[in-house]
């Protein structure tokens, strides 16, 4: 029989966040919108890479390096720093998905001890909770800058169990990613998909144990395993 899930671990970046303005960003120094999703796919290439070498990068220093070289062949309207600084500014104004305040609420009252682990920055986790009001629901803002290496490292996991007190096994990683997914199952978690997109999972990582289309689903989809 498994072990009872006490802590709810959220990733933040897309999975909390709506990180769909970052593209207006890009517009707005004069770049295409769709390079949004180039630069956080190869941040996260090169944060993965790091890890696996058993490194630990910024987030933040990583994504504006990446930006300045993404962006040095476009024609800017503004000098590069000044669109590097305009674009990864972003990062500070973004919220949650629709779904979030209410999921948030309805598993803390059932509950959960809720927490994140982000492979961005605990202050982004901390301003974007506090603006959609459900910044009281988490016990603890956790974020990689803390652990030894990025997620998906048996130690970014092994680190947020270790700082909220729990057994592996008794924690649930939700994320929108798979490889987040993956890492977690890996490491001893228990896993839950939120796929917002329609999106298949797929067939080279770990079995999942939850999907959910929305995260007000999850708290009815947790007791029903009960």
């Amino acid at each position: 029989m498994s072990t009872a899930i006490s802590v709810v671990v959220f990733d933040v970046n897309e999975t909390l966040s709506d990180m769909s303005p970052m593209g207006e960003r890009f517009s707005e120094v004069g770049a295409p919108a769709e390079l949004a999703k180039l630069w956080f796919a190869t941040l996260l290439r090169d944060g993965f890479a790091l890890a696996a070498s058993g490194d630990n990068g910024s987030f933040a220093a990583i994504g504006s390096d990446i930006l300045r070289g993404l962006l040095a062949g476009v024609e800017l309207n503004r000098p590069l720093d000044a669109a590097v600084d305009h674009v990864m500014g972003g990062m500070n104004g973004l919220g949650v998905h629709p779904d979030v305040p209410d999921g948030i609420r309805a598993l803390a009252a059932a509950g959960f001890r809720l927490i994140t682990l982000s492979n961005g920055s605990a202050r982004i986790a901390e301003q974007l909770f506090s603006k959609a009001g459900v910044r009281d629901a988490f016990e603890l803002l956790l974020s990689v800058e803390g652990a030894p290496a990025w997620k998906t490292a048996r130690a970014s996991y092994e680190y947020a169990a270790a700082a909220s007190g729990a057994d592996l096994a008794g924690m649930l990683l939700v994320a929108v990613h798979p490889w987040d997914i993956h890492g977690a199952a890996r490491a001893g978690l228990r896993t839950a998909w939120l796929n917002r997109t329609g999106g298949s999972y797929p067939s080279y990582f770990e079995t999942l144990e939850f999907t959910v289309t929305a995260l007000t689903e999850l708290p009815a989809a947790l007791a029903a395993a009960h």
